[in-house]
């Protein structure tokens, strides 16, 4: 199913459940080695058949001489084995035990696969007793099936070929003819199988695997002159896993507790690297967005180098927004104050003409309309420069021009002035915004009775600097603070705004420059314009 796009949109995983997930598959890799106990224990089935089969073949070997040694021609035998493989009743190849050449014998059993039969039915009475040579050969190696188990732990059993019991605990002469692997291994194929394993006093912490709850038995024919002599019949519980674990328990305890260990440390890190910083510094941009300057201060734990980098970034970004917002208020509580005036005095103006009627003399008109054009065009020109102040903010940023050829175009325009500048250089700007920076600077020279602007350039550790200076009147000692704000001057009669050296600060600023007042010249003001080398 093709999820919306709104859902797509609207869900995320949060943080903590992609850690929760990491965590959850730390803690499924030593669990996934519960579902390999099952291929363990099979294995451990399959060993045991194996070791048994290895050790009947041995035995088996054992009988076979001994019998031919004891009874020689006239040794009784059983039914005759077939020549050719045969098929087991379930369709599995049988192994036929021929004399001479090779021939292995594989193993069958499997936990997934075969049936798990009853407990070994008791021994019945023989129909009759066992051959005096069987009971011979079996008094023989007797003590050798003792000395077997005892190093092996699988029990044996001899039976002639009728199935009788001739060496092997208490059950000689006894018939085990009718169990289903003797059965068939009279017959000459070899048989397996599984059967429950009765415990008197089971332990709890065998009940969890199940091979420790049967027991494997195979039946292995001793083969003489083709014909079936006996079987060796052995049985043995496989080694269980959990047993093994159970007498390692201290080694498999601290196991457990370094794989905890491992997932708690790394849940921490996460915790403290990740998730902690995140939510604390979503938990900032909130404070910030609800209007919180306290909010502003460093995170006290980053984490690692990206959450602090991020932290930083939107720390910085915070904090010129805010600049930005008073810097905004700040211009429009200016703007009305500046505008408010020539308004006021336009409107003062209008009302006295409009009451006075014909009541007031040519010379009073003359004298209203005059104040009304001087104060519109104040207002205009305050208009005009918030205009260009407005550009100044957004101007463009890059390129780069030659101090010489900006000179030459303010020259051309600005002729009341000398204007000297006997070193060039590049300044890191456009030819544009460099001519708005120099000629508000030499405009502002001129306003203030200077007719002579020196330009010149200083270098040192890659920054440069552009020094202007004139021999006009300066900047008194109690204005040198305040010529930088907007709307302050004093030449607020003869048509100053109060805003050049604040388009100056402007453009400089979204350039990474900044601008000066060098304090103690005279005569004459000077300024210096820093541009600072590029960070690489």
């Amino acid at each position: 199913m093709i999820l919306s796009r709104s859902f797509r949109d609207r869900w995320r995983p949060p943080l903590f459940v992609v850690v929760a997930a990491v965590l959850g598959i730390m803690l499924l890799v030593p669990l996934a080695g519960v579902a390999f106990f099952r291929v363990y224990e099979n294995q451990l089935i399959e060993t045991t058949e194996s070791e048994l089969v290895a050790q009947s073949a041995a035995i088996a070997a054992a009988m076979a001489q001994r019998l031919r040694e004891l009874g020689g021609p006239e040794l009784p035998l059983g039914e005759a084995v077939a020549s050719a493989p045969a098929r087991s009743d379930n369709g599995g190849l049988v192994v036929q035990y021929l004399t001479g050449g090779w021939t292995p014998v594989p193993t069958r059993l499997d936990l997934t696969r075969t049936p798990i039969l009853p407990g070994r039915p008791d021994p019945e009475p023989a129909a009759s007793g066992a051959h005096p040579v069987y009971l011979e050969a079996g008094a023989y190696l007797d003590q050798v099936l003792k000395d077997t188990q005892r190093l092996t732990l699988a029990g044996f059993r001899l039976l002639d070929f009728n199935g009788t019991v001739i060496a092997g605990r208490s059950e000689n002469g006894l018939s085990l003819a009718h169990v289903e692997e003797v059965r068939r291994a009279l017959s000459g194929q070899y048989a397996s199988a599984l059967r429950e394993r009765v415990v008197d006093n089971p332990q709890p912490i065998y009940s969890i695997s199940r091979g420790t709850s049967v027991r494997v038995f195979v039946a292995l024919p001793v083969i003489i002159d083709n014909q079936v002599a006996g079987v060796v019949y052995a049985s043995r519980t496989p080694s269980n896993i959990l047993k093994e674990l159970f007498l390692k328990r201290e080694a498999v305890f601290w196991v457990v507790v370094f794989i905890l260990g491992a997932t708690f440390i790394v849940g921490l890190i996460f915790v403290r690297a990740i998730s902690g910083p995140i939510r604390a510094l979503t938990r900032r941009s909130l404070r910030i967005g609800a209007g919180d300057r306290n909010a502003l201060q460093p995170l006290a734990i980053h984490g690692n180098r990206e959450i602090h980098a991020l932290s930083e970034s939107m720390l910085d970004m915070s904090r010129k927004l805010f600049d930005r917002n008073d810097y905004i208020s700040t211009f429009a509580n200016h703007v009305t104050h500046e505008l408010k005036s020539p308004l006021t005095a336009i409107h003062g103006a209008a009302e006295l003409l409009q009451d006075g009627g014909e009541e007031l003399s040519a010379a009073e008109r003359e004298k209203f309309l005059t104040n009304i054009l001087r104060d519109t065009n104040r207002a205009t020109l305050l208009l005009n420069r918030l205009r260009d102040l407005a550009r100044a903010d957004s101007v463009d940023i890059g390129g780069c021009c030659r101090l010489s050829d900006v000179i030459d175009r303010i020259r051309g325009r600005q002729r009341e002035i000398e204007i000297r500048c006997p070193q060039d250089a590049e300044l890191p700007m456009s030819a544009e915004n460099a001519g708005i920076v120099l000629e508000n600077l030499i405009d502002n020279s001129r306003r203030h009775g200077a007719d002579r602007v020196d330009v010149a350039v200083e270098t040192g550790e890659g920054d440069l600097n552009v020094v202007v200076s004139d021999n006009g009147e300066g900047v008194s000692e109690g204005n040198a603070d305040q010529i930088f704000d907007l709307f302050f001057t004093t030449r607020r009669d003869t048509e100053g705004t109060g805003m050049g050296l604040g388009i100056v600060r402007a453009v400089l600023k979204a350039h990474g420059a900044t601008i000066r007042l060098v304090p103690e010249t005279a005569p004459g003001a000077c300024f210096e314009i820093r541009f600072e080398k590029p960070q690489r």
